[in-house]
């Protein structure tokens, strides 16, 4: 199919432009969906998981015929339950099936580029510190999480494949956990970050002497602001030509006991922080290298942590209603 002519891009690369972005209800595609209409941006449709199931090949095509998009990018996901594991076979299910026939209608219907956001699960387990691209495929991701790593891990072949055969252009980014205003503050489906700052939080208003954290408090992350996640986006989708994965990341590590630490002090709470070792943690260490990013696109992280973690804390603090907190949650992974 011959592709949609593209306007005058000397005016902007998302002027006059027609997106699709799955996922943009959710907390990392509003802010994308934000970032775009400052871009000028004047059309972006946002399918609801509601009224459009992505897993069927029906549904997508209805959306590509009424929109006839430009670009595509991908955000949607279904996270697995960490703590039940009882959707692990749905998880895989909806993640592959999405993907891989919205890359594959995409081709079809003429998008001139897409962006595919993986995971940091879909590194293996004992692939060398910082996690660099190019060791994607050099074995299999942590138990813990293999479905959801190999399942999201899988669209990258696929990308690969359409750019050798079709031409088509599919930027994969492998985004590490994404924080900020406006996060899930969930108790069964809050991850790290926010878990720990509603139980903090909950903690001064309680009175509560101790909290305990599930783990050991050594495993290491690697956060990202959800705003600088959003604009590495933008910027791949701007100006990265290439066919290679791309980790969007800070590229520090830290580990959970200094981020409980910061947390606790953030929200004003001055007792015991204890830990559950019988918990899992998952893998005990991931940071991801930044290198690639910033040679191909210019990406760079530019919200440190501490503010990052205070505007959070700032934002749920003003929220009204919130959640009963849950014994000893500890979710460590926020990346699609």
């Amino acid at each position: 199919m011959k592709p949609l002519e593209s306007p005058n891009l000397a005016m902007g690369v998302f002027h006059g432009r027609r997106i699709i972005v799955t996922g943009g209800a959710g907390f990392l595609g509003r802010v994308v969906v934000r970032k775009l209409c400052e871009r000028g941006c004047p059309d972006v449709v946002v399918p609801r998981s509601a009224t459009c199931d992505l897993t069927r090949l029906g549904n997508i095509e209805k959306i590509f015929n009424e929109a006839r998009p430009h670009l595509l990018i991908h955000l949607a996901a279904t996270a697995e339950n960490s703590t039940s594991r009882a959707n692990i076979a749905e998880s895989f299910y909806n993640n592959v099936m999405m993907a891989t026939q919205l890359i594959e209608a995409a081709s079809r219907h003429g998008v001139e580029k897409m962006i595919y956001l993986g995971s940091a699960s879909s590194y293996p387990a004992g692939a060398p510190l910082p996690l660099r691209e190019e060791d994607l495929f050099n074995g299999l991701p942590d138990d813990a999480r293999s479905g959801h790593g190999v399942a999201k891990r899988l669209p990258l072949i696929q990308a690969r494949a359409y750019w050798q055969q079709y031409g088509f252009h599919c930027v994969s980014l492998i985004p590490t956990n994404f924080y900020g205003p406006g996060d899930n503050f969930d108790p069964q489906r809050s991850f790290v970050i926010p878990s720990l700052i509603r139980r903090f939080l909950a903690a001064v208003e309680t009175g509560e002497q101790e909290v305990v954290i599930g783990g050991t408090g050594y495993a290491t992350r690697d956060f990202i602001h959800v705003e600088d996640c959003a604009e590495g986006i933008l910027l791949a989708l701007e100006r990265y030509h290439g066919a290679d994965a791309v980790n969007l990341a800070s590229g520090t590590e830290l580990p959970i006991h200094e981020l409980a630490r910061t947390i606790a002090a953030l929200a004003g709470y001055t007792g015991k922080i204890g830990w559950n070792p019988r918990c899992s943690e998952g893998i005990m260490r991931r940071v991801l290298d930044v290198t690639r990013a910033q040679k191909e696109f210019g990406f760079r992280a530019r919200r440190s942590l501490a503010d990052g973690l205070f505007e959070t804390v700032e934002w749920y603090r003003s929220t009204k209603a919130r959640p009963p907190v849950p014994a000893e949650s500890s979710r460590l992974e926020h990346s699609a």
